[in-house]
């Protein structure tokens, strides 16, 4: 299986000088809980220095936190969930998962997932959808929207297709529902119906939480404005060179805090051309 070739992300979208607000991606995130609150906002934080717009959707108490860091997301619109079919319509992208809890994890005041998502997921399935998370554990394959991107680890992967999480059944699996996957790793692989790559990279600090909660809000805003394959391959080296970045400066000790804050300098050096 061939390698990612970074000379790919030459082919990212970039905003011209004439552009504006808007038009360089509006991304919703639906995510969060009383449990796991952070899960979203890392995906936020991401998203937010990328795309131009950023709605999220969460239960009131992670609205709340939002609405006090409205000095850092000036540009994002808070959008409670009983409105969501209000704004959908208009997004680029929905990302879907991140600390949404799973059935046993779920406390007073928080939504069904599964509910939730396989509602959102059949009704707007002509979307671009990015999977991830408590989304991902709760769902049937039967509901994927063609052409999203879903972003399991090897565990989810076994849940969601009842088959071992490897290179030859995610490539199975991109064919037969007609998907974007990116099977998470040590090595992550890439597959849609057409052709599988791995990405190779990355070190022992980003096995700690959230690394993948903001691999999932790079991989959406990115999919705002571009293919699904390069978005998630993008996505993942992106991810992975951050993590290498932090490494050289501090080792492993390093958060998805600090993730957040290494990507952009990282897409600075990579896609200034």
């Amino acid at each position: 299986m061939e390698e990612f070739n970074p000379e790919g992300l030459k082919r990212l979208h970039r905003p011209s000088p004439s552009s504006h607000k808007g038009q360089n991606g509006k991304l919703m995130i639906i995510g969060g809980s009383h449990l796991f609150h952070a899960a979203s906002l890392w995906s936020l934080k991401v998203a937010s220095r990328i795309v131009d717009m950023v709605f999220y959707s969460s239960v009131p108490e992670n609205n709340r936190i939002i609405e006090k860091e409205k000095e850092e997301f000036h540009d994002g619109i808070i959008v409670p969930r009983e409105k969501l079919g209000m704004y959908i319509g208009e997004m680029d992208c929905i990302l879907i998962g991140p600390g949404l809890p799973r059935k046993e994890g779920e406390e007073p005041g928080d939504d069904d997932t599964k509910e939730l998502t396989e509602k959102l997921l059949k009704h707007y399935s002509e979307k671009k959808w990015v999977i991830d998370g408590g989304s991902l554990q709760v769902i049937k394959p039967s509901v994927l929207p063609k052409n999203s991107i879903i972003t399991p680890h090897h565990l989810e992967f076994k849940n969601l297709f009842n088959l071992e999480g490897n290179d030859k059944n995610a490539i199975e699996m991109a064919k037969k529902y007609n998907i974007t996957i990116v099977l998470k790793g040590e090595i992550d692989v890439v597959c849609n119906r057409e052709k599988c790559i791995k990405v190779v990279g990355g070190n022992a600090g980003m096995t700690k939480g959230g690394t993948g909660d903001v691999l999932a809000g790079l991989i959406a805003s990115l999919y705002c404005k571009n293919p699904a394959f390069l978005s998630a391959s993008a996505g993942s080296i992106i991810n992975k060179k951050a993590g290498e970045e932090l490494y050289k400066r501090v080792g492993i000790y390093f958060n998805a805090s600090d993730l957040t804050d290494e990507i952009p300098h990282l897409m600075k050096d990579l896609l200034d051309y």
